[in-house]
């Protein structure tokens, strides 16, 4: 209905505009638009609108191109449409970093892996290939540890034994490197010498041949001391050092790792600021290529979303040319296990704790994985089970079929 301030408002002049109505439809219908010539419209306010009667008339009327209609004017398909992504060319990549080397390369391995290379955000395959897989790596201790009752069950029979376990991780659980947590030295626990867990790595070298993320206590002064043993009694091995922090002796660290040609893990807290900052001293040793950043995992319900966010930000900025920035990450997905979600008992909608315990890793891990994350600590077969077929299926090349996705349009609530 079209109609002006001061029509008159009398039973013809209504009469007048729904016929006026009534043309319009009828040349909308088989012309599919109205084109006015030499039109003039003298009014102070002007308003168009359909009443509730009019939109009864016209939408029955109109067919839309490319869509059916059933009866009574319900579409049956959807309008085809073309979708072109907009694709962006960034200055800069992320560094490729190789963990591991094989007898010919001076180590013991007889497999390495590479992480990063990344020219795009994380799975924007529509831009780039991803040039390399994301790796999973289980942990294993020197030392009996408390664990959740969900991850105990499946590693009682090695739990004493660091070899075995690290055995079954790569054989059963399907873990492409293993990370040796070598807590004895701590002071407060067992305060054992850097050459007593070096002793440890020997036998969990000997008992598989994936490349070792060798891994400290927290203490920076034991640490310090552990993996410049570590470096000088296992020189080229290519280990993953983790980690080197703020409050060590940073450029010591740097120095005898680089004389071992190991990997460097630089652990900040959530501060790009600190990461920097870390990097900055280190490159005064060490190559880009010798440097992987963990940026500190916060797990589901203890600042999973700061943690997506701080990596999101690091990757888009190393590839937008900070090179201080222009690192693989690595993610503590274990720290999942620390929220008391992921263990305690509940009550029985949250039961069982054996599939809640995985399904709180796995959401943690599978979150980040979408931020970039080239590497991931973690500790439940199933959750490394499931975070692998989500990243095989990713990285295969498939291309999904639409069709698939269509149907969403036809659920009834």
């Amino acid at each position: 209905m079209i109609s002006t301030t001061h029509h008159d408002t009398n039973k013809k002049k209504d009469n007048e505009c729904l016929q006026l109505s009534d043309e319009i439809i009828a040349a909308l219908a088989k012309f599919q638009e109205i084109e006015l010539e030499d039109f003039q419209l003298d009014a102070k306010e002007l308003e168009i609108f359909f009443t509730p009667s009019m939109a009864t008339q016209v939408l029955p009327k109109l067919k839309l191109p490319g869509a059916g209609l059933l009866a009574g004017g319900k579409p049956s398909s959807l309008l085809s449409a073309n979708f072109l992504p907009p694709i962006e060319k960034y200055p800069s990549k992320i560094s490729s970093v190789k963990l591991g080397a094989t007898k010919s390369e001076g180590g013991t391995r007889g497999k390495t892996f590479t992480i990063g290379g990344e020219l795009s955000p994380a799975f924007y395959t529509f831009e780039n290939v991803i040039p390399h897989k994301p790796i999973i790596t289980l942990d294993v201790f020197d030392m009996e540890v408390p664990l959740s009752k969900a991850v105990k069950m499946h590693v009682k029979d090695v739990i004493a034994d660091p070899a075995a376990w690290a055995k079954l991780a790569v054989e059963k659980f399907g873990a492409d490197m293993v990370t040796m947590h070598l807590i004895s030295v701590d002071p407060l626990l067992k305060d054992a010498s850097p050459k007593e867990a070096c002793k440890t790595v020997e036998k969990v070298l000997q008992a598989v041949d994936v490349p070792l993320i060798i891994g400290g206590c927290g203490d920076p002064v034991k640490d310090t001391a552990l993996f410049e043993e570590v470096c000088d009694q296992f020189p080229g091995e290519r280990f993953l050092i983790s980690s080197v922090t703020l409050d060590m002796d940073v450029e010591k660290c740097a120095k005898f790792i680089k004389k071992a040609g190991n990997v460097v893990l630089a652990f900040t807290p959530m501060d790009l600021n600190f990461a920097r900052e870390l990097n900055r001293r280190l490159y005064d040793n060490l190559a880009h290529e010798d440097i992987v950043m963990d940026l500190t995992t916060a797990a589901l319900g203890y600042g999973l979303d700061y943690a997506f966010t701080n990596m999101e930000r690091a990757r888009i900025a190393g590839l937008m040319g900070d090179q201080e920035l222009a690192h693989p990450m690595s993610s503590g997905t274990t720290n999942a296990w620390a929220a008391r979600e992921a263990w305690l008992k509940m009550s029985a909608e949250w039961e069982p704790r054996e599939l809640r315990g995985p399904l709180w890793e796995v959401t943690t891990a599978l979150t980040l994985l979408l931020a970039g994350v080239d590497l991931f600590m973690m500790m439940h077969p199933a959750a490394v089970k499931t975070l692998k077929d989500v990243t095989n299926y990713l990285t295969s090349g498939k291309k999904a079929d639409p069709a698939n996705f269509a149907d969403w349009v036809k659920v009834k609530a």
